[in-house]
């Protein structure tokens, strides 16, 4: 995706002619009808800037909205980039269920749960109440090893990383989590903005899992890494019973695709200089 960041940008950086107001109809980033494909009606992607320094996405010289009706408008050029690479990498089709990081935004312009930033952390925190690492089995031994050998590592980094307490247990409840660890990682997510902690947020729901989600963040956790730690249990039932091949890789490759997009939203969500750079270099 880097990369076709950076064939796109030659492309995105030419002017623009303003959109009169009400001259085309409004543009929404998915279907309006609920279907998940449509057939392509442009050909050309850009970006430009409007007022108060955002940044917006045109297909032609139609102005992108979204499906609440909003000016679909991004904080910051790195972002822009990367929605308008996916519009851009669609073929005859828009598959608007690939289009990840454009249904981020749209969630965090429309707002459609009508969540502040407080509601959003409280949803997330409970996601560690029920963390995938904290969760163990007792039986059978196998199994037993592969998690403690897998698990408590990333486990002992986030307790490090953070100064917190939260272990874990084969209880059905699960463990009993500190008030104060809770605390720390409210602080902790407070620091992000809303953009951000709508990433964060969906990247935790994919992994059913603070821990992981957080070292993604941090980067102590590749993609990958994360992925697989998130699947150990079904890994470990399928390397014992087998699989439907062509289903358990499909399925892989589609929480990597999210969890991926998840990840990039955070980061090019928390808008610096020198996350654009690094782009551009890459």
């Amino acid at each position: 995706m880097l990369r076709s960041l950076v064939r796109l940008q030659s492309h995105v950086r030419k002017p623009l002619s303003k959109v009169c107001p009400g001259s085309q109809p409004p543009l929404y980033s998915t279907a309006a009808s609920g279907t998940s494909e449509r057939r392509k009606f442009y050909q050309d992607v850009s970006i430009s800037q409007g007022e108060g320094g955002v940044f917006e996405i045109n297909l032609d010289r139609r102005k992108l909205k979204t499906p609440g009706g909003k000016l679909f408008t991004v904080p910051n050029e790195a972002l822009a980039i990367a929605v308008a690479t996916e519009w851009d990498a669609q073929r005859d089709t828009l598959k608007f269920y690939s289009m990840h990081l454009t249904t981020l935004c749209n969630t965090a312009l429309d707002n459609p749960t009508q969540r502040n930033k407080d509601q959003m952390i409280s949803a997330a925190l409970k996601f560690l109440e029920t963390d995938t690492v904290c969760y163990r089995v007792d039986e059978p031994h196998a199994l037993v090893e592969l998690q403690k050998n897998e698990w408590d590592p990333v486990l002992h980094w986030i307790e490090n990383r953070y100064n917190v307490t939260i272990g874990s247990s084969s209880n059905i409840l699960g463990p009993e989590i500190p008030e104060q660890t809770k605390d720390t990682v409210r602080q902790h997510l407070k620091s992000y903005n809303f953009w951000s902690l709508t990433g964060l947020e969906y990247v935790i729901t994919q992994l059913k899992s603070v821990v992981l989600s957080l070292a993604m963040i941090d980067t102590h956790l590749s993609v990958e890494q994360a992925v697989l730690l998130s699947r150990l249990e079904e890994e470990y039932q399928i390397q014992s019973w087998g699989n439907v091949e062509w289903a358990h890789d499909y399925d892989t490759y589609e929480l990597r695709a999210r969890t991926a997009a998840g990840v990039l939203f955070v980061h090019l969500s928390s808008e610096s200089s020198t996350v654009k750079r690094k782009l551009m270099q890459d």
